[in-house]
């Protein structure tokens, strides 16, 4: 499957572009690489749905800050996002994206369609859930099957809502366009309005004889398993959007899609900094002085590490790529390791001289050199 492009080099804008910058560039593309102007053009045809799906993302403002901080992974995980991965039709394009065109005068596909007879066409809703993942998850990538009570369309009259096909008949309020045009006198002569129509709700069709299985809603509850995969990398609050995966709509509507918000579960051992996993160690006074091997917990089970003599408390060691891969493929942070010297609180008498004696030696007199010095003021700054 071919590589997304970036949508701001899609439409041919700054990622500082204004919200009005984007429309006008996506205005351009889409008269470009109308079908209407390339007819038989697949290449066209494809490059005006990739302009569609740009516009989707960068004209909805909380779209447009998810993928500003992940790129595409933040709003479609792997499922793929936007009209490509969804399935959505030139008709779909035009129904949420058709007045963008004004009067640029197109027929076939609807570019230039008078709005007052265009029938609208249903979305069904979204649905949200919650999932949990372990660190490993997270690291690693993950596929989940989740298990979801959804709207559906009823099996015995195809999501139409009428017992048969012929117990549906044209509105006789819109004459079947589903719009609803209203004339008003006001001071400054007739003013002409139109709107969803108000008796079939845009459908241009009414129910005569009602499905006796959905009572002429078109859907029934049922659930269904939905298998997706999450991408190494995510964080916490991040949200992934399978497209087409929510509530259906009615007979030839767009179904909904599944948001997936992301939690994760603490790790017992380790903490997460952004893509930086961090551990504390502790170590004996003796292994401090007198250096040691230590075991310490990653992802992927325990990893060794060398204690060098003379290490004092707050020591970091880095270990390179052992931490989260960036969700953008941008590299993987790193595992840091803050070495802590456990003092005991009590100790015996033979202890308590043995330390005593220790603490005579001129080697145990307390003299930083200026790379300790370093070190303190990095702990300060770290803790303040």
């Amino acid at each position: 499957m071919a590589e997304k492009r970036d949508y701001y080099e899609v439409l041919g804008v700054e990622k500082s572009a204004t919200d009005e910058e984007i429309k006008k560039a996506y205005r351009k593309k889409a008269i470009q690489y109308h079908p209407d102007k390339n007819p038989g053009d697949k290449e066209a045809e494809e490059k005006f749905k990739e302009a569609a799906e740009a516009y989707s993302v960068l004209s909805d403002k909380d779209k447009r800050a998810k993928y500003d901080r992940f790129g595409h992974a933040g709003l479609s995980g792997a499922a793929g996002g936007g009209f490509g991965g969804g399935g959505f039709s030139m008709d779909d394009i035009f129904s949420q994206f058709g007045d963008i065109f004004g009067g640029f005068g197109f027929g076939g596909f609807g570019g230039g369609r008078n709005r007052g007879t265009q029938q609208r066409v249903q979305r069904g809703g979204d649905m949200r859930i919650r999932v949990k993942l372990s660190l490993s998850e997270i690291v690693h990538g993950v596929e989940k099957t989740v298990k979801i009570n959804k709207s559906v369309q009823c099996p015995d009259c195809h999501g139409r809502g009428a017992a048969t096909e012929a117990d549906l008949k044209v509105c006789e309020t819109c004459n079947g366009t589903g719009m609803y045009t209203q004339v008003r006198q006001t001071i400054l002569g007739a003013m002409q309005s139109t709107t969803t129509c108000p008796h079939c709700h845009g459908e241009g069709k009414v129910v005569v004889t009602p499905c006796r299985k959905c009572n002429g809603s078109g859907l029934i509850k049922q659930a269904e398993e939905i298998t997706f995969k999450v991408p190494a990398g995510v964080a916490e609050g991040m949200q992934l959007t399978i497209s087409g995966k929510g509530h259906a709509a009615k007979a030839g509507g767009v179904p909904g899609d599944l948001l997936v918000l992301i939690e994760e579960e603490k790790h017992p051992d380790l903490v997460r900094d952004e893509n930086d996993l961090i551990y504390t160690l502790y170590i004996s006074v003796a292994d401090a002085i007198n250096g040691c091997e230590a075991q310490i917990p990653s992802v992927d089970g325990k990893l060794k590490i060398k204690i060098e003599p003379g290490t004092q408390p707050g020591k970091m060691l880095r270990l390179r790529n052992k931490g989260i891969p960036d969700v953008n493929g941008y590299g993987t942070g790193d595992l840091l390791v803050f070495v802590q010297v456990w003092i005991p609180k009590k100790i015996s008498k033979l202890e308590k001289e043995m330390v005593e004696k220790l603490g005579e030696s001129d080697n145990f007199k307390v003299d930083p050199s200026d790379d300790d010095r370093t070190l303190f003021d990095r702990i300060k700054n770290m803790f303040r």
